[in-house]
Parts: C-alpha cells; structure tokens; sequence
C-alpha cells in the first residue's frame, strides 16, 4: 500500500485522525477532507514528513462538496485508491421532537455524502490495483436506541447502500467494506452516552488497526462487515 492514495473524511479528529495517522505509518499519500480548515492543517503538520499529506475542507451536508473533495485529490494526486467514508454526526433527541432540518442533516452528512463520494470515486478506483472502500458505520447501523431516531435511521440508510455496492462491484474486484463500532472514545460518544464507562470504550487507534487489516487483507475471503464491540457485561451495546 505504500505510496497508494488513500481519502478519509472527518479527519480531524477521533476515528478519522487515527486512520489517517496509521496509513501515514505506512506510507500511504493521504488527501484528508473535515469541515475546519485549520484543525485540517494541525493534522497535516503532524504528519510532516511521514507522507504526502492534501487537505481539502468542506462541509460534506453541502451537495457540491463530496464530488468536489474527490476531483481536488484526484488532481493533486493523479489517482485513487482507496475511499474511507468515516465522517459522521450524531443526535440525542426523541423522534417527536425531531426536526424536518435536524432529520435531513443526519442523512446529509451520514448517508448521502458517502453515496456521492463513492459515485464520484469509483472511475479512479476502477483504475487502481488496491481499489477499496471502508465505511464507517455503527452498532445502531443494526440496532435502535431511544432518542437516537434520526442518526440510527441514517446509519441504517448507510448501511443498506453499502451492501448493495458491494455486491454491484464485487465483479469488478472493488474491494467495499463496513465497519460498525459500538461505543469509541470520540467528542461523538462522550456527547451521545455520558453514562458508557470511559474505560470500557474502544479506542480510535483499534478501529484504525481494522482498517489496515482490511486495506492489507486482500485473499479469496471478502470481508463485508465487521461489528465492534466495547467491552460491557451487558448486551451487545
């Protein structure tokens, strides 16, 4: 994978920056996409003089972003190879109160932006010899907790696409892979579930870890989901 072009998006922090720091370990050119152009650039300092780091801002609820996150890095590097969908946001709010403009910024940010992302990636990944897309869901990709409506809907919107992408391209070799973490110690959960444990949670680099796995794991067995669970003595959470 060493010099292959990776594009991760919500890298700023949590999941996204600590897959964008385990590619840059090993030496894969990374174009990193969130919605705050200096928090982009505290990365891409970091990063200094691991690998190639481009940066492309942009809230990924607007339309035009994720098309335009896709041609910037294709411009910059010449290619694609893989595509991390891992942006995400969340809500804690009951149904009933819910609003039209909340519902529709959870699917904006959740479901619809990785679709167009991968819409717009899949030319360059079709010319790549790696070609890969890892989406990162969650556990309520599968489940239903109270006040979480909008972003379970969402996540189960993520889902349901992203099994019907990997059948449609597993002809082709395109490699598309899902995630599904139960509770990460990210700024997402500490907001959503102040009542998890802290030290039960699944730590950022462990996702990381599996992306890498997957990235490198490329025999005759696909991987088409994998669930992450913390570590609780209740039921899968």
């Amino acid at each position: 994978m060493k010099e292959k072009v990776a594009l991760v998006t919500g890298a700023t922090r949590g999941i996204g920056k600590a897959i964008a720091e385990r590619l840059a370990q090993e030496g894969m050119c990374l174009a990193l996409n969130g919605r705050n152009e200096e928090n982009l650039k505290k990365v891409a300092e970091e990063l200094k003089g691991k690998t190639e780091v481009f940066i492309s801002p942009g809230d990924l609820s607007e339309r035009e972003v994720p098309e335009q996150v896709v041609r910037e890095a294709v411009a910059h590097f010449g290619g694609l190879d893989v595509l991390i969908n891992n942006a995400g946001v969340a809500l804690s709010r009951s149904l009933e109160e819910t609003t039209l403009e909340e519902w529709e910024y959870q699917m904006a940010v959740n479901a619809r932006a990785p679709f167009l992302l991968c819409r717009a990636a899949l030319p360059y990944l079709r010319r790549s010899s790696v070609p890969t897309i890892i989406n990162i869901s969650s556990v309520v990709g599968s489940k239903g907790y109270v006040h979480q409506g909008a972003y379970t809907a969402s996540k189960h919107a993520l889902m349901g696409f992203t099994k019907v992408l990997a059948r449609e391209l597993h002809g082709e070799g395109i490699r598309v892979h899902v995630i599904s973490p139960g509770g990460v110690a990210t700024d997402l959960v500490a907001t959503m579930r102040p009542d998890i444990p802290p030290e039960t949670l699944i730590a950022p680099e462990e996702i990381a870890e599996i992306v890498w796995f997957l990235l490198t794991h490329r025999g005759n067995a696909v991987i088409d989901e994998i669930n992450v669970r913390r570590i609780s003595n209740e039921p899968w959470r």
